[in-house]
């Protein structure tokens, strides 16, 4: 009978036990894609699903549009039809208060599902990458989580992801996330609302909203990153914000 293996035991230089988690990890994100695509969440989440499911549905409507957004952004979703439809369901003020909070839960859902089950192998397999951001965020996680929120490029899913299995300490990157997020939240809120504004004003002021915090986040960026980067790609697109 062949004995088990043993804590130690290696696979192509990779402890076993980091392998499993790392195997796991993708698997279950992989079962994530697809279980989004088949169960038709982004098909549900439209107006007529908001019309039907959240809103006059009191608590139980605004919970549900929690769960769901917060799946959402933590699956990749993009957020900013999240944001858009609770606008719709809430109005600005209250839509501006639930979107908020989908996001960041939808943040701590991914950073701490990446933490929990890959952060070892990652770290072992892709340092480079990792090290980059943890350099970026080391010395004020708070700012520099800000700054990254504000840039408008990058993938919220591969952003938490790689915080996830870096150095930074949670509660700071949460915290930069909700205020870095705001910019965007606002913005497609007010889309989404039926505020009183006449809808081309409503159209332009959000789209005027966009450019200036893409702008302001670049310029942000390459005024404090001090020396850091993100990569090659992300700073290439800061240019052209920036300019």
């Amino acid at each position: 009978m062949t004995a088990a293996p043993h804590h130690g035991t290696m696979v192509a230089g990779v402890k076993l036990s980091l392998l499993v988690k790392g195997l796991l990890l993708i698997a279950s994100l992989a079962a994530l894609g697809w279980g989004l695509k088949a169960s038709g969440l982004g098909d549900m989440l439209d107006s007529h699903w908001v019309d039907a499911e959240v809103k006059g549905h009191g608590l139980n409507g605004e919970l549900l549009y929690l769960a769901i957004g917060t799946i959402a952004v933590a699956g990749g979703f993009p957020r900013q039809a999240v944001c858009f439809l609770a606008g719709y369901a809430f109005g600005f003020a209250e839509g501006t208060a639930w979107a908020s909070l989908a996001s960041v839960l939808g943040c701590v859902v991914c950073f701490s599902y990446a933490r929990l089950l890959g952060r070892e192998l990652v770290l072992h397999k892709f340092a480079g990458r990792v090290k980059k951001v943890d350099d970026f965020l080391h010395g004020n996680p708070i700012t520099m989580t800000v700054l990254i929120r504000f840039l408008p490029v990058g993938s919220n899913l591969l952003t938490n992801l790689l915080a996830g299995v870096s150095s930074v300490r949670p509660w700071p990157y949460f915290v930069g996330s909700l205020i870095g997020y705001a910019p965007q939240t606002i913005i497609f809120v007010l889309l989404g609302s039926g505020i009183q504004v006449d809808p081309a004003m409503r159209i332009s002021l959000s789209v005027g909203l966009f450019v200036l915090s893409a702008a302001m986040g670049a310029y942000l960026y390459k005024r404090l990153r001090h020396g850091h980067s993100l990569g090659e790609d992300e700073d290439d697109a800061v240019d052209i914000a920036a300019g």
